[in-house]
């Protein structure tokens, strides 16, 4: 061989391949396989073409000299690996010497090995890395297959699509993923309809926080996105403010700041949540901030800052002057109804919460009327209640109809309230006497429903009596209907079910019934009364409807027997030796297994118009039938009659009187005087109220402790619409009656239109 020139010019490739075989030799000739290598790889890079065979043989010989440690040989085997990978079959077997040079100490080994391994690695291979359960594989493999395709947009859209189904283990794999649909996105001009968009969507919806931020710090740079794509980023970015992890809290400030400075309503709901997270401190600050975004939001949102500022100021109930002057400012700038009337509840439920913020300009007639009231409400309560007048009073001559009528409730309150003022209101009052409007001049603290009622039936009734407006019950008592009751006359039962006052049900009840058609409208009807035990085998109940000469006793009648059926049921009351007088049975024909029936006695009162209380006896009689429990058929048509004692049914001096509140009462003129000595304790008050059955006036009824004496001012109307009014002035006489009590000295005034009610009304406490 001519040592001046090439050394390798003429090689032969049969006779390379067999020197090859020296690779296999033990042990290894590393001089000699080196010079070997090197032709080999001379040949290749001039183009000399290898079979398969012959490449993949030499291939399987040079994977042999990874036994020897020769710095030299290793560094050409890796040369040699790259150059055959691309010839020989199964190249992949070489990947575990690879892997562990690339694990050892020696840096000369690493470096040169990855870059082989590399070489011949098959793209499947990177595949099936990002399945791996190692986090960082899966991420890294991700990066290596972004690597290889990123010139492919097909292909990385078809990568996103594949791993955004299958998903991944690792977070920092997912967070890439996310960062190559956002690169796509903006760079095709997608919108948020796409997949790639929906992929990143649902990653706020992942386990991972650093995923969840990383789909939402995305969203908010995607330039497609809107306002209404960003609610649920925000929505994430809100719960993020609330962590415990500053780290998070941070992350998510930073990124609102971004959204607040494009769409500064997006952000209302998580700037609302800085202030339910924030300490008391920071009210002052988050307050002023939210001021200067107030205005460009629309009321829908304002109206979720007001919500909070209400949380906020049960959570911080000191910060109610901030809280209240920010809520004033808002009420004065232009807005819709649903926006002023968030802001007027905030306002009522903070001064019905906090007694300290008792301190309105309203377009809206519904929500001036609610002020009114809340002001008529709590503002007699106030250390200095007069300051309210004037501002009540200004509506009265400003506003409209029901505004006037709810200010003129609203000073009326504050003169029972308060003697000093009462003089001064009373002449604001009468100057609304000659208001234009019924509404304003004629408020009546009546039931609507009741009085409508009532007007039907007095316009289709012959009649030459001016109509009564103390017929109308003061207050409307909801009942509840008991399910299935049959009584002896059909009944129309929508009619009933639609009512919600009870004397309204009741009435409509008996006008049904052709014998108690005369007798007219009901006075009052009294609460039930039980006349038997709840455990025997009939339960029966009484409500005594009183009229203005007759009272209808209705019997609720439980059968809670399962094998005994009940016909012709009537409950037979003797009242001869009390002057009542029984005029008419309505009886129910039949009451079945676990039903309810009801049947009606009524009852002429005495002529003399001073006896109406008694004690009446009655007996429940009926016509019994056996019958199998299972089907409840009698099994006798006939029956037997049988009794049923009941309890005595007491009629008292309250049945007869109905509750009716009278303003200013002590300027009524008093007539009649009784005195009286009770032995009673502080109950006494109590007491007097129960057996009268009369409503208090002027909170007399609420006594303050340590008071030796005491004034009661009652009112109400008696039957036949007299009304009476009662002063019990009360002292105690320094007597011991018994241990725990003392004697009471009692000075009982009354005054009535009927001289017998007097009678009456006096003798509930004789």
């Amino acid at each position: 061989m001519n040592t001046s020139g090439n050394p390798y010019k003429n090689l032969e490739k049969a006779s390379v391949l067999q020197e090859a075989r020296t690779f296999n030799e033990t042990p290894v000739n590393a001089r000699k396989c080196i010079q070997i290598l090197t032709k080999i790889i001379y040949m290749i890079n001039q183009g000399e073409q290898l079979g398969q065979m012959e490449a993949t043989e030499t291939f399987f010989a040079m994977t042999k000299l990874f036994q020897s440690k020769d710095m030299m040989l290793r560094r050409m085997i890796y040369l040699s690996l790259k150059e055959m990978s691309t010839v020989a079959n199964y190249v992949i077997i070489v990947t575990s010497s690879l892997t562990r040079d690339m694990t050892e100490k020696e840096d000369s080994h690493r470096g040169p090995a990855m870059r082989a391994l590399c070489k011949i690695i098959d793209v499947n291979e990177v595949q099936e890395a990002v399945n791996n359960d190692n986090i960082m594989v899966q991420y890294h493999a991700l990066g290596l297959l972004y690597q290889i395709r990123r010139t492919d947009k097909y292909a990385i859209r078809k990568l996103i699509v594949k791993f955004s189904k299958a998903g991944f283990r690792s977070p920092y794999a997912y967070c890439f993923l996310i960062r190559i649909a956002a690169n796509l996105i903006n760079e095709e001009g997608e919108e948020t309809d796409s997949p790639m968009y929906d992929f990143i969507d649902s990653c706020l919806r992942h386990k991972n926080e650093m995923v969840i931020y990383e789909a939402a710090s995305t969203i908010v740079s995607l330039k497609c996105v809107t306002p209404k794509e960003l609610s649920s980023t925000v929505n994430v970015l809100q719960l993020f403010l609330s962590s415990r992890k500053p780290v998070l809290r941070y992350a998510a400030v930073r990124t609102l700041n971004k959204v607040a400075i494009q769409y500064p309503a997006s952000v209302t709901a998580s700037i609302t949540t800085l202030l339910k997270t924030g300490n008391e401190a920071d009210v002052d600050r988050l307050m002023k901030q939210i001021s200067s975004f107030l205005s460009e939001i629309s009321d829908q949102f304002k109206t979720v800052v007001v919500d909070v500022i209400k949380s906020l100021c049960q959570k911080f109930p000191r910060k109610h002057t901030v809280l209240m002057t920010f809520l004033s400012n808002m009420l004065r700038e232009e807005g819709g109804y649903e926006y002023k009337k968030a802001i007027v509840n905030t306002i009522i439920s903070i001064v019905e919460e906090n007694p300290e913020a008792k301190e309105a300009d309203c377009e809206h007639t519904s929500l001036a009327t609610r002020i009114l009231h809340l002001l008529g409400r709590e503002g007699p309560r106030t250390t200095t209640p007069a300051k309210y007048i004037r501002y009540i009073y200004i509506r009265v001559i400003l506003e409209n109809a029901p505004v006037r009528a709810a200010a003129v409730s609203a000073l009326a309150k504050f003169g029972a309230a308060s003697e000093d003022l009462l003089p001064n209101i009373l002449v604001l009052l009468q100057r609304t006497t000659l208001d234009q409007d019924d509404e304003v001049r004629d408020p009546m603290n009546v039931s609507l429903s009741s009085l409508e009622r009532l007007l039907h039936r007095y316009t289709i009734e012959p009649t030459t009596k001016p109509f009564d407006v103390r017929s109308v019950p003061v207050e409307a008592v909801p009942v509840e209907q008991p399910k299935d009751i049959s009584i002896g006359v059909d009944l129309p039962r929508s009619g009933i079910e639609s009512k919600t006052n009870r004397e309204d049900t009741y009435d409509e009840q008996l006008s049904a019934i052709p014998e108690f058609a005369h007798l007219g409208p009901i006075f009052k009807s009294s609460l039930p009364v039980d006349l038997t035990e709840s455990e025997v085998g009939y339960v029966v109940r009484c409500i005594k409807h009183i009229f203005s000469h007759y009272i209808v006793f209705q019997f609720d009648i439980n059968n809670t027997l399962n094998d005994q059926l009940l016909e012709r049921v009537t409950v037979q009351i003797d009242g001869s030796a009390e002057g009542f007088e029984v005029v008419h049975y309505t009886p129910c024909q039949v009451i079945k297994c676990n039903d309810t029936g009801t049947t009606y006695t009524l009852v002429k009162l005495p002529d003399d118009s001073s006896a109406v209380t008694g004690t009446l006896a009655c007996t429940m009689k009926y016509t019994v039938k056996d019958c199998d429990p299972t089907t409840s058929v009698p099994d006798d048509e006939e029956g037997y009659a049988d009794e049923f004692v009941l309890e005595d049914i007491e009629i008292t001096v309250s049945d007869h009187v109905q509750k009716v509140l009278k303003p200013n009462w002590y300027y009524k003129i008093i007539i009649f005087y009784f005195s009286f000595h009770l032995m009673f304790i502080i109950e006494c008050v109590k007491k007097i109220i129960n057996y009268m059955g009369m409503q208090a006036c002027e909170r007399s009824d609420k006594i303050p402790e340590g008071k030796a004496s005491h004034a009661l001012y009652l009112a109400a109307v008696y039957r036949g619409r007299h009304d009476v009014l009662v002063r019990a002035k009360m002292a105690l006489d320094g007597t011991t009656v018994y241990p725990g009590a003392q004697a009471i000295t009692m000075q009982l005034t009354i005054r009535s239109t009927d001289g017998s009610a007097v009678q009456v009304i006096a003798s509930a406490v004789e």
